[in-house]
């Protein structure tokens, strides 16, 4: 996982549960494939990234893994917090 650690005082970690769960194999492929499901859904903080410091592949996978929060759980907050969610999930690219 993610994490900041200072020595001799304290550590932060970034770390989401998961499920295995059957996922698509590509074509060709020699048997059934095994992926993961993400469980928990919190937006990761923007001030702990820094894009300069991520391949285009990994934006990708925030941006995305934020667009699964924001859509899971807005409809389950209040109009405050679905605007606060909102910007807390915003592509890296629009930000």
């Amino acid at each position: 996982e993610p994490g900041y650690y200072k020595a001799g005082a304290y550590g932060i970690r970034i770390e989401n549960l998961v499920t295995v769960v059957p996922c698509e194999a590509p074509a060709g492929a020699e048997r059934a494939l095994l992926g993961f499901e993400t469980l928990t859904l919190a937006p990761i903080d923007r001030r702990l990234v820094d894009p300069a410091l991520m391949t285009s592949a990994e934006i990708a996978w925030l941006d995305a893994y934020h667009a699964r929060v924001q859509e899971v759980l807005s409809p389950l907050v209040d109009s405050a917090t679905a605007a606060w969610l909102a910007a807390a999930t915003a592509p890296i690219a629009a930000g």
